[in-house]
Protein backbone atom coordinates (compact mmCIF):
# COMPACT_ATOMS: atom_id res chain seq x y z
CA UNK A 1 0.00 0.00 0.00
CA UNK A 2 1.63 3.18 -0.98
CA UNK A 3 -0.34 5.22 1.43
CA UNK A 4 -0.49 9.40 2.58
CA UNK A 5 2.19 11.12 4.97
CA UNK A 6 -0.49 12.02 6.71
CA UNK A 7 -3.43 10.22 7.66
CA UNK A 8 -6.78 10.34 9.43
CA UNK A 9 -7.48 8.08 12.48
CA UNK A 10 -11.07 7.18 13.72
CA UNK A 11 -11.12 7.27 17.05
CA UNK A 12 -12.59 10.51 17.09
CA UNK A 13 -15.28 9.80 15.64
CA UNK A 14 -16.28 7.44 18.35
CA UNK A 15 -16.81 10.22 20.84
CA UNK A 16 -13.66 8.76 22.69
CA UNK A 17 -12.00 12.28 23.88
CA UNK A 18 -15.48 14.60 23.50
CA UNK A 19 -19.24 14.61 22.11
CA UNK A 20 -19.10 14.64 18.83
CA UNK A 21 -21.64 16.19 16.13
CA UNK A 22 -22.18 12.99 13.67
CA UNK A 23 -22.72 15.35 10.25
CA UNK A 24 -19.52 17.07 11.55
CA UNK A 25 -17.15 14.12 12.05
CA UNK A 26 -18.60 12.45 8.48
CA UNK A 27 -17.46 15.40 6.97
CA UNK A 28 -14.14 15.36 8.29
CA UNK A 29 -13.87 11.94 6.64
CA UNK A 30 -14.90 13.56 2.97
CA UNK A 31 -12.20 16.65 4.14
CA UNK A 32 -9.61 14.16 4.93
CA UNK A 33 -10.06 12.34 1.63
CA UNK A 34 -10.69 15.25 -0.33
CA UNK A 35 -7.11 16.80 0.63
CA UNK A 36 -5.43 13.39 -0.37
CA UNK A 37 -5.44 11.52 2.64
CA UNK A 38 -5.62 7.20 1.58
CA UNK A 39 -5.27 6.12 4.33
CA UNK A 40 -7.58 5.63 7.70
CA UNK A 41 -7.52 3.90 10.75
CA UNK A 42 -10.28 2.62 13.41
CA UNK A 43 -10.99 -0.07 15.85
CA UNK A 44 -14.16 -1.47 17.26
CA UNK A 45 -12.60 -0.30 20.35
CA UNK A 46 -12.72 3.06 19.34
CA UNK A 47 -16.28 4.89 21.26
CA UNK A 48 -17.18 0.89 21.73
CA UNK A 49 -18.02 0.34 18.23
CA UNK A 50 -19.91 3.63 17.57
CA UNK A 51 -16.33 5.06 15.72
CA UNK A 52 -16.67 2.21 13.22
CA UNK A 53 -20.25 2.85 12.76
CA UNK A 54 -19.85 6.67 11.93
CA UNK A 55 -17.36 6.10 9.73
CA UNK A 56 -19.13 3.55 7.94
CA UNK A 57 -22.09 6.39 6.88
CA UNK A 58 -19.03 8.51 5.47
CA UNK A 59 -17.38 6.36 3.71
CA UNK A 60 -20.83 5.31 1.74
CA UNK A 61 -20.42 8.38 -0.31
CA UNK A 62 -16.70 7.71 -1.08
CA UNK A 63 -15.52 5.56 -3.66
CA UNK A 64 -13.66 2.50 -2.47
CA UNK A 65 -10.57 2.78 -4.61
CA UNK A 66 -9.78 6.47 -2.69
CA UNK A 67 -9.03 4.99 0.55
CA UNK A 68 -7.11 1.86 2.44
CA UNK A 69 -9.18 1.02 5.19
CA UNK A 70 -7.16 0.03 8.79
CA UNK A 71 -9.08 -1.49 11.91
CA UNK A 72 -8.39 -4.03 14.82
CA UNK A 73 -8.98 -6.76 16.56
CA UNK A 74 -8.84 -8.01 20.47
CA UNK A 75 -9.63 -4.59 21.99
CA UNK A 76 -13.60 -3.92 22.31
CA UNK A 77 -16.10 -2.72 24.84
CA UNK A 78 -19.89 -2.14 26.21
CA UNK A 79 -22.28 -0.16 28.12
CA UNK A 80 -18.78 1.45 29.15
CA UNK A 81 -16.71 -1.89 29.81
CA UNK A 82 -13.68 -2.45 28.36
CA UNK A 83 -13.51 -5.90 27.43
CA UNK A 84 -10.22 -7.96 25.37
CA UNK A 85 -10.78 -11.06 23.74
CA UNK A 86 -7.53 -12.49 21.44
CA UNK A 87 -8.91 -15.91 20.40
CA UNK A 88 -8.95 -17.24 16.77
CA UNK A 89 -12.20 -17.65 17.14
CA UNK A 90 -13.17 -13.87 18.56
CA UNK A 91 -11.05 -12.48 15.85
CA UNK A 92 -12.37 -13.97 12.78
CA UNK A 93 -15.75 -13.14 14.14
CA UNK A 94 -14.88 -9.24 14.68
CA UNK A 95 -13.56 -8.83 11.40
CA UNK A 96 -16.58 -9.87 9.99
CA UNK A 97 -18.76 -7.73 12.19
CA UNK A 98 -16.34 -5.12 11.37
CA UNK A 99 -16.99 -5.27 7.48
CA UNK A 100 -20.75 -4.75 8.44
CA UNK A 101 -20.16 -2.32 10.45
CA UNK A 102 -17.76 0.08 7.31
CA UNK A 103 -19.95 -1.52 5.33
CA UNK A 104 -17.43 -3.04 3.13
CA UNK A 105 -16.64 -6.19 1.67
CA UNK A 106 -12.63 -6.56 2.46
CA UNK A 107 -10.70 -4.96 4.44
CA UNK A 108 -7.19 -3.78 3.13
CA UNK A 109 -5.19 -3.99 6.91
CA UNK A 110 -6.15 -5.55 9.58
CA UNK A 111 -4.20 -5.50 13.28
CA UNK A 112 -3.91 -7.25 16.89
CA UNK A 113 -5.12 -3.79 18.96
CA UNK A 114 -2.95 -3.24 22.10
CA UNK A 115 -1.03 -5.98 22.74
CA UNK A 116 0.08 -5.24 25.72
CA UNK A 117 -3.20 -6.14 26.89
CA UNK A 118 -2.99 -9.51 25.36
CA UNK A 119 -0.85 -12.94 26.20
CA UNK A 120 1.52 -12.56 23.97
CA UNK A 121 2.43 -15.98 23.43
CA UNK A 122 -1.54 -15.97 22.15
CA UNK A 123 -1.09 -13.13 20.20
CA UNK A 124 1.81 -15.03 18.03
CA UNK A 125 0.63 -18.50 18.28
CA UNK A 126 -3.20 -17.97 17.83
CA UNK A 127 -4.13 -14.00 16.87
CA UNK A 128 -2.12 -13.84 14.31
CA UNK A 129 -2.16 -17.14 12.37
CA UNK A 130 -6.24 -16.40 12.32
CA UNK A 131 -5.71 -13.52 10.76
CA UNK A 132 -3.34 -14.91 8.26
CA UNK A 133 -5.68 -17.29 7.10
CA UNK A 134 -7.87 -14.81 6.69
CA UNK A 135 -5.01 -13.31 4.52
CA UNK A 136 -4.61 -15.71 2.43
CA UNK A 137 -8.29 -16.72 2.23
CA UNK A 138 -8.60 -12.43 0.55
CA UNK A 139 -10.95 -11.38 2.95
CA UNK A 140 -8.20 -9.26 4.37
CA UNK A 141 -5.14 -7.19 2.68
CA UNK A 142 -2.24 -7.54 5.11
CA UNK A 143 -1.89 -8.04 8.93
CA UNK A 144 0.07 -5.89 11.41
CA UNK A 145 -0.03 -5.61 15.46
CA UNK A 146 -0.76 -2.14 17.15
CA UNK A 147 1.10 -1.31 20.73
CA UNK A 148 2.16 1.64 23.08
CA UNK A 149 5.27 -0.71 24.16
CA UNK A 150 7.65 -0.99 21.16
CA UNK A 151 9.62 -4.02 22.78
CA UNK A 152 6.00 -5.59 23.05
CA UNK A 153 5.91 -5.37 18.90
CA UNK A 154 9.84 -6.45 18.43
CA UNK A 155 8.83 -9.44 20.81
CA UNK A 156 5.99 -10.89 18.41
CA UNK A 157 7.94 -9.94 15.09
CA UNK A 158 10.77 -12.25 16.42
CA UNK A 159 8.64 -14.71 17.63
CA UNK A 160 6.39 -15.40 14.33
CA UNK A 161 7.40 -16.79 10.65
CA UNK A 162 8.91 -13.78 8.56
CA UNK A 163 6.08 -12.39 6.82
CA UNK A 164 3.36 -12.65 9.15
CA UNK A 165 3.62 -9.32 10.22
CA UNK A 166 3.46 -6.63 7.32
CA UNK A 167 2.89 -3.16 9.53
CA UNK A 168 3.29 -2.07 12.99
CA UNK A 169 1.28 0.75 14.88
CA UNK A 170 2.74 2.80 17.56
CA UNK A 171 1.89 5.27 19.34
CA UNK A 172 2.86 8.73 21.41
CA UNK A 173 7.16 7.89 20.78
CA UNK A 174 7.63 10.04 17.39
CA UNK A 175 6.41 13.13 18.74
CA UNK A 176 7.93 16.49 19.82
CA UNK A 177 8.25 14.88 23.50
CA UNK A 178 9.43 11.15 22.20
CA UNK A 179 10.95 10.04 19.62
CA UNK A 180 11.91 6.64 20.48
CA UNK A 181 9.93 5.06 17.34
CA UNK A 182 13.38 6.38 16.00
CA UNK A 183 15.38 3.56 17.46
CA UNK A 184 13.55 1.29 15.97
CA UNK A 185 12.83 2.18 12.14
CA UNK A 186 16.13 0.27 11.28
CA UNK A 187 14.73 -3.15 12.89
CA UNK A 188 11.23 -2.99 11.54
CA UNK A 189 12.77 -1.41 8.06
CA UNK A 190 15.20 -4.71 7.68
CA UNK A 191 12.20 -7.26 8.02
CA UNK A 192 10.14 -5.16 5.38
CA UNK A 193 7.84 -3.83 8.09
CA UNK A 194 5.94 -0.80 7.19
CA UNK A 195 5.78 1.63 10.39
CA UNK A 196 2.36 3.85 11.01
CA UNK A 197 3.32 6.43 13.48
CA UNK A 198 -0.02 7.69 15.78
CA UNK A 199 -0.97 10.40 18.09
CA UNK A 200 1.28 13.34 16.76
CA UNK A 201 0.44 15.68 20.08
CA UNK A 202 1.14 12.79 22.66
CA UNK A 203 -2.94 12.44 23.38
CA UNK A 204 -2.96 16.60 24.06
CA UNK A 205 0.37 17.19 25.42
CA UNK A 206 1.61 18.82 22.50
CA UNK A 207 -1.48 21.41 22.68
CA UNK A 208 -2.88 24.55 23.46
CA UNK A 209 -5.56 23.34 24.81
CA UNK A 210 -3.60 21.42 27.16
CA UNK A 211 -3.93 17.24 28.39
CA UNK A 212 -7.60 16.18 29.22
CA UNK A 213 -7.80 14.52 32.90
CA UNK A 214 -7.56 11.30 31.86
CA UNK A 215 -3.99 11.35 30.23
CA UNK A 216 -1.40 8.97 31.88
CA UNK A 217 1.50 10.95 31.33
CA UNK A 218 3.49 12.22 34.41
CA UNK A 219 2.67 15.46 35.96
CA UNK A 220 6.24 16.69 35.23
CA UNK A 221 5.83 16.15 31.74
CA UNK A 222 2.72 17.42 31.47
CA UNK A 223 4.25 20.74 32.99
CA UNK A 224 7.19 20.70 30.45
CA UNK A 225 5.30 20.34 27.67
CA UNK A 226 2.75 23.45 28.88
CA UNK A 227 5.92 25.70 28.98
CA UNK A 228 6.55 24.22 25.53
CA UNK A 229 3.63 25.29 23.75
CA UNK A 230 3.38 28.86 25.90
CA UNK A 231 6.74 29.36 23.80
CA UNK A 232 5.56 28.46 20.38
CA UNK A 233 2.30 30.58 20.81
CA UNK A 234 4.49 33.72 22.30
CA UNK A 235 6.49 32.42 18.79
CA UNK A 236 3.58 32.82 16.93
CA UNK A 237 3.93 29.44 16.01
CA UNK A 238 1.25 26.96 17.16
CA UNK A 239 2.53 24.17 19.17
CA UNK A 240 -0.11 21.87 17.23
CA UNK A 241 1.91 23.26 13.85
CA UNK A 242 4.87 22.21 14.87
CA UNK A 243 3.94 19.22 16.12
CA UNK A 244 2.37 17.53 13.01
CA UNK A 245 5.17 19.26 10.60
CA UNK A 246 7.90 17.34 13.23
CA UNK A 247 5.90 13.85 12.99
CA UNK A 248 5.32 13.56 9.04
CA UNK A 249 8.89 14.85 8.49
CA UNK A 250 11.00 11.20 9.18
CA UNK A 251 11.02 9.22 5.73
CA UNK A 252 11.33 5.88 7.81
CA UNK A 253 7.83 6.12 8.84
CA UNK A 254 5.00 5.59 6.03
CA UNK A 255 2.32 7.15 7.86
CA UNK A 256 1.75 9.36 10.74
CA UNK A 257 -2.06 9.43 12.03
CA UNK A 258 -3.96 12.14 13.56
CA UNK A 259 -7.81 12.10 15.03
CA UNK A 260 -10.11 14.80 14.52
CA UNK A 261 -14.02 14.76 13.99
CA UNK A 262 -13.65 18.66 13.25
CA UNK A 263 -13.53 19.19 9.37
CA UNK A 264 -11.55 22.73 9.37
CA UNK A 265 -9.02 20.73 11.80
CA UNK A 266 -8.47 18.29 9.19
CA UNK A 267 -7.76 21.11 6.14
CA UNK A 268 -5.75 22.82 8.76
CA UNK A 269 -3.13 20.16 9.41
CA UNK A 270 -3.34 19.29 5.40
CA UNK A 271 -2.16 22.78 5.05
CA UNK A 272 0.37 22.62 7.69
CA UNK A 273 2.34 20.16 6.51
CA UNK A 274 3.00 21.68 3.11
CA UNK A 275 6.42 22.88 4.76
CA UNK A 276 8.89 21.20 6.60
CA UNK A 277 8.88 22.24 10.58
CA UNK A 278 11.18 25.07 11.92
CA UNK A 279 14.13 23.26 13.26
CA UNK A 280 15.44 26.29 15.25
CA UNK A 281 11.78 26.26 16.88
CA UNK A 282 12.09 22.11 17.51
CA UNK A 283 15.28 22.45 19.20
CA UNK A 284 14.03 24.84 21.23
CA UNK A 285 10.80 23.23 22.18
CA UNK A 286 13.05 19.83 22.90
CA UNK A 287 15.17 22.16 24.95
CA UNK A 288 12.40 23.07 27.20
CA UNK A 289 11.02 19.68 27.34
CA UNK A 290 14.91 18.77 28.46
CA UNK A 291 15.08 15.92 30.93
CA UNK A 292 11.47 14.90 30.19
CA UNK A 293 12.15 13.60 26.84
CA UNK A 294 11.46 10.08 26.11
CA UNK A 295 9.43 9.74 29.36
CA UNK A 296 6.68 6.93 28.73
CA UNK A 297 3.64 6.02 30.75
CA UNK A 298 1.94 2.34 30.53
CA UNK A 299 -1.65 2.30 28.29
CA UNK A 300 -4.90 2.07 29.79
Amino acid sequence: MKVSQLSFGASSLGGVFHDIDENRAIEAVHAAVDGGMNFIDVSPYYGHYRAETVLGKALRGIGRDRYYLSTKVGRYGKDGVNTWDYSARRAKESVYESMERLGIDHIDLINVHDIEFADLHQVAGETLPALVELREQGVVGHVGITDLQLENLVWVIDHVPEGTVESVLNFCHYSLNDDRLADFTGYFSKRGIGVINASPLSMGLLSRRGVPAWHPAPETLVEACAKAALYCEEAGYPIEKLAIQYSVGNPDIATTLFSSANPDNVRKNLSWIEEPADPELVEAVKGIIGDQQRVSWKNS
